[in-house]
């Protein structure tokens, strides 16, 4: 590459030695990512991986893809670029650990007015940190420069996961029944949903974003919003390990609850969340005071507090909770699952 050089592409907004440089920033953190599969290095033409199949009777691939959306409007407004990333990894491992599969892989896309070496170093650095918490391999990805499509200081950022599973361990909802638990694991905040409207309600770019604020706990509106997604993958296998038979998974992303937690449940089941279960987190009491918005609409909107649930049976709720706390996640028992029309129901 050290001959790649062109003039008129540069003329015209494009420098591929930035994005040279970047690979070369971006390296080594990424390697830290590597796990057994990973073949060849950074910069082939495509991602290698040979999964370990070992023990599986018949290996179902499960895959999610996703984006961070305009919370990313906060990371240009407070120059903070190293925590996105860690959302746009959970946004897609969250979605594929629902069905019971371990990701193996992730790739991103980074697309951007101009190729600030350092900034997408800083955005990596995130990506690869939600790639060990996922504890899956960062095999490729692409940067791509567009003057002219994006302002030069912004960037859009989306991501592609593959997961495995064995097709007779798939968690699919078939085995849910009435008189299951549902298990709540804590979110971090907002986590990468509803920030259309958070920006919206606090007239964001004019905001003060980094003032401490004492109904967040001494931490500014910036720092609380921008707090990356929780990835619970880990929590996930620690539970399937220990022999939890876990029915359903629903990831709390947008569309909150009344959107989401349907989506885990079968036909003629209901899954029944008390509220006063869990507690609600200082952000959202603000962001519905700020936007006068209707309590519905923000269970409709946001994860309240919970960013994934779980339905697993009653007489395995204590050894649930416990193994989640030796994880390290804060979880409650937040309902069950009663007979009644497919959906949810809080009360």
């Amino acid at each position: 590459m050290k001959n790649s050089h062109s003039a008129s592409y540069a003329a015209a907004g494009v420098d591929v030695t930035a994005g040279y440089e970047a690979v070369e920033r971006i390296k080594p953190m990424v390697e830290s990512t590597y796990i057994p599969g990973v073949m060849g290095t950074l910069g082939g033409f495509g991602g290698m991986f040979a999964p370990d199949m070992a023990g599986m009777k018949k290996p179902v691939l499960v895959s999610g893809t996703d984006g961070v959306g305009t919370k990313l409007k906060l990371a240009f407004l407070m120059d903070k670029h190293d925590t996105v990333g860690i959302d746009c990894v959970a946004m897609c491992v969250n979605d594929i650990i629902c069905g019971g599969a371990a990701p193996m892989f992730f790739l991103d896309y980074i697309a951007c007015g101009k190729n600030h070496p350092a900034r997408i170093a800083d955005i990596v650095s995130g990506i690869t940190e939600g790639c060990r918490q996922a504890e899956c391999a960062l095999v490729g990805g692409e940067t791509a420069e567009m003057p002219g499509f994006y302002p030069e200081d912004e960037y859009d950022l989306a991501g592609f996961s593959v997961g495995i599973v064995d097709e007779e361990k798939i968690i699919d909802g078939k085995a849910l029944s009435a008189g299951d638990v549902l298990i709540g694991l804590a979110s971090s905040g907002v986590h990468s949903n509803g920030f259309s409207l958070v920006r919206k309600v606090f007239d964001i770019e004019h905001a003060d974003l980094k003032s401490p604020r004492e109904e967040l706990g001494g931490k500014s509106l910036g720092e609380t919003l921008l707090a990356p997604t929780k990835i619970y993958v880990k929590a996930v296998k620690a539970l399937l390990k220990a022999g939890v038979d876990i029915h359903a998974i629903s990831h709390i992303t947008g569309g909150g609850f009344y959107e989401n937690v349907p989506r885990m449940m079968t036909d003629r089941l209901t899954a029944q969340i008390q509220l006063n279960s869990f507690p609600r987190l200082p952000i959202f009491d603000l962001i519905q005071q700020a936007g006068n918005i209707p309590e519905r609409d923000m269970y409709n909107t946001y994860n309240m507090g919970i960013g994934m649930i779980l339905a697993l049976p009653a007489a395995q709720a204590t050894q649930a909770l416990e193994v989640l706390a030796a994880s390290g996640e804060t979880a409650y028992q937040i309902g069950q699952v009663v007979t009644g029309e497919q959906g949810v129901e809080l009360v």
